[in-house]
């Protein structure tokens, strides 16, 4: 957004519709955008949960979304015209997923809402961010003349991140000690491949750097444990990522050998409702409703069905505003149940059931893009969903400017004292170190 006012989602993107670049859209581009349009507003009619798309207009909205393309300059202009469309619904789990640039980008630092205000919580060594003076604890007032906040965060990193990459953000910061200051920091720009050879004409390098990269993102979406003596038990749980039947109970083992577990959903953006079932299982000893699961043509109660040797000690989770999904409905069937507590901020309110779709044009050369579209809304045995909600935690503990400075973890540290177990703010921040993915 331009102004202090919050703009919503659909706005935002429309921003950056007519962006100007030296490279014009040419007649094919124009009409792959167009090929685009059509498969993504498809999809959507075809499966999106709600018929009525909510009381839009939908043919208006496509209508609309065609006559932006035909105006685009660019083709990043002619996506963000179909981003756009899909943002027109207002629903955290229906998203254009757009042609991969011919690129990798990284930023050098990450931020993210902290109550109602917006903090710079990791800067990567070496990184332009790094050397521009961007530091922890900076408090963020804006990013290339867009303010923040909790409404619309998400879209501002969803454009800067997968829609249109920038060389460089302007970003606007106020340190710990009240001082502002304006930044300039560089993207580290990588260029990639623009043509993918997935047989074996070229010794399959091309597959092996796909399988190198997916080796490396199971890596960092491991779960991680550290234990303290029989009392405690601390899991870091980064996604409910494709963890199988075993790797749950074992994680169900390990926690059932000690008194207390903190589990740590802080920044777990969700996952696989299999696996969201087989851990809410794991935490009861009868079988417990998640909710039910409001679909295009049908509602269906989601049960989490126990299992053979729960885990019955003491359980507080732990909750930020980007846990979201799996993780939101976790922590939320864990206050409706009365089996756990819930520490830390409010979780993202983006609760939807989504499958993702892609498709490609072109024939001998192949634009791939697709869409997540929302296939059910989740109704908990509260009667409320929490999309646009978010789960309130039972106890209100977030980091100060001054704890994310100084790498200090209160929250997770008030946690295990609340566990009988003396953990300082400092200990806490050096549990689980920080994984940046390689550039």
């Amino acid at each position: 957004m331009l102004t202090k006012q919050t703009l919503p989602l659909v706005l935002v993107l429309a921003l950056f519709v007519s962006s100007t670049s030296s490279q014009e859209l040419s007649k094919l581009d124009r009409g792959r955008a167009q090929d685009i349009l059509s498969g993504v507003a498809g999809d959507v009619r075809k499966h999106y949960y709600d018929p009525n798309f909510h009381g839009l207009d939908w043919n208006a909205k496509i209508a609309e979304a065609k006559r932006k393309i035909d105006a685009a300059k660019t083709f990043n202009g002619a996506m963000s015209a179909i981003a756009a469309l899909l943002g027109a619904l207002d629903d955290t789990h229906t998203v254009f997923i757009p042609p991969e640039h011919a690129y990798r980008h990284d930023y050098g630092w990450k931020y993210q809402m902290i109550g109602q205000r917006c903090f710079v919580t990791r800067v990567r060594p070496k990184s332009d961010a790094e050397a521009k003076g961007i530091k922890p604890g900076d408090e963020v007032l804006s990013i290339n003349g867009i303010t923040l906040d909790r409404d619309d965060i998400s879209t501002v990193q969803y454009v800067f991140s997968i829609l249109r990459p920038q060389l460089e953000l302007v970003v606007s910061l106020r340190d710990p000690a009240g001082n502002q200051r304006e930044v300039k920091a560089a993207a580290k720009m990588r260029e990639t491949k623009r043509l993918f050879d997935l047989t074996t004409a070229n010794g399959m390098t091309d597959i092996w750097n796909i399988w190198r990269q997916e080796e490396t993102d199971e890596h960092l979406r491991r779960a991680r444990w550290i234990e303290r003596g029989d009392d405690l038990v601390i899991l870091k749980l980064p996604e409910f990522s494709d963890y199988s039947a075993v790797q749950v109970a074992e994680m169900i083992g390990k926690a059932r050998k000690h008194k207390a577990l903190i589990l740590d959903l802080r920044g777990n953006p969700g996952g696989l409702v299999d696996v969201l079932q087989r851990l809410v299982g794991g935490m009861f000893d009868k079988d417990v409703k998640i909710g039910d699961r409001v679909g295009r043509k049908e509602s269906k109660p989601q049960i989490a069905k126990t299992t053979h040797n729960p885990f019955t000690g003491k359980l507080i989770v732990l909750v930020d505003t980007h846990s979201a999904s799996s993780a939101e409905l976790f922590a939320r069937i864990m206050q409706i149940e009365k089996r756990g507590m819930v520490l830390g901020d409010r979780t993202s309110g983006s609760v939807m059931e989504a499958k993702a779709y892609f498709e490609h044009t072109g024939a001998d050369t192949a634009v791939y893009y697709g869409a997540s579209i929302t296939d059910a809304d989740i109704i908990m045995s509260d009667g409320k969903s929490l999309e646009h909600a978010g789960v309130i935690p039972d106890e209100a503990l977030m980091p100060t400017a001054k704890d994310l400075a100084n790498n200090l973890d209160p929250v997770l540290a008030h946690a295990a004292e609340l566990a009988g177990v003396k953990l300082t703010p400092e200990e806490a921040g050096k549990l689980f170190p920080y994984e940046w993915p390689p550039e």
